[in-house]
């Protein structure tokens, strides 16, 4: 693989992983409520679910799509489905406290490590990704060494990109300590979580 197709892997992953999307948006409000470290688990999941499925693509995932046609239908309304119950949860989540009782006596908590990995592959943009960088960057002559490199990339460049999300939102935590203020922007990340799950049937109507 040459230096410039490797830059440009590089490049795709920076743009795709730091611009706003539904993984984003949760890491935001989760960054809110819970704080940054709380949101940790999250951050990995998505990080090493986003590559294990750039690379289970690769690897012939994506042919799913071919041999069974109305899959793609059917993601979509799960995916549909799925985020609009998750803006649903951001938008009546309150911060966290440290007065707040125990996560066992509370139901309260933060995405665990495999729900952020196991939520990638109901994740549209997720898709969109993936396909998109596979199709695109992907070296015939090289196929499995440039699916491996293009795994990674999104592994090592995509974990800072989408952790500064959450950071941003533990940030905000801090400097914002008025409930009913964090609940206002929490609803705002939910509005935004259901437009991008709305949106792609929406424009297919108009």
């Amino acid at each position: 693989m040459t230096l410039d197709l490797l830059i440009a892997i590089a490049a795709y992953a920076f743009v795709t992983t730091i611009t706003p999307g539904p993984n984003n948006a949760m890491l935001l409000a989760s960054g809110l409520t819970f704080g940054f470290w709380r949101t940790g688990p999250h951050i990995l999941g998505i990080a090493l679910g986003f590559s294990g499925m750039v690379a289970a693509v690769g690897f012939g995932a994506g042919e799913l799509f071919d041999l069974i046609p109305y899959l793609h239908e059917i993601l979509r309304v799960v995916a549909t489905v799925y985020l609009l119950y998750l803006a649903w949860c951001i938008a009546r989540s309150a911060p966290m406290t440290d007065g707040d009782a125990s996560d066992a006596a509370t139901d309260r908590k933060p995405f665990s490590f495999l729900q952020a990995a196991a939520f990638q592959w109901v994740n549209p943009k997720a898709w969109i990704m993936s396909i998109g960088a596979i199709s695109t960057y992907s070296v015939p002559t090289e196929f499995s060494l440039s699916v491996i490199v293009i795994a990674l990339a999104y592994l090592i460049i995509g974990s800072p990109c989408i952790a500064l999300w959450a950071g941003f939102g533990s940030m905000m935590r801090q400097l914002m300590r008025n409930p009913r203020r964090v609940r206002q922007i929490n609803i705002g990340m939910a509005v935004l979580l259901a437009i991008s799950a709305l949106y792609p049937l929406v424009a297919e109507i108009l």
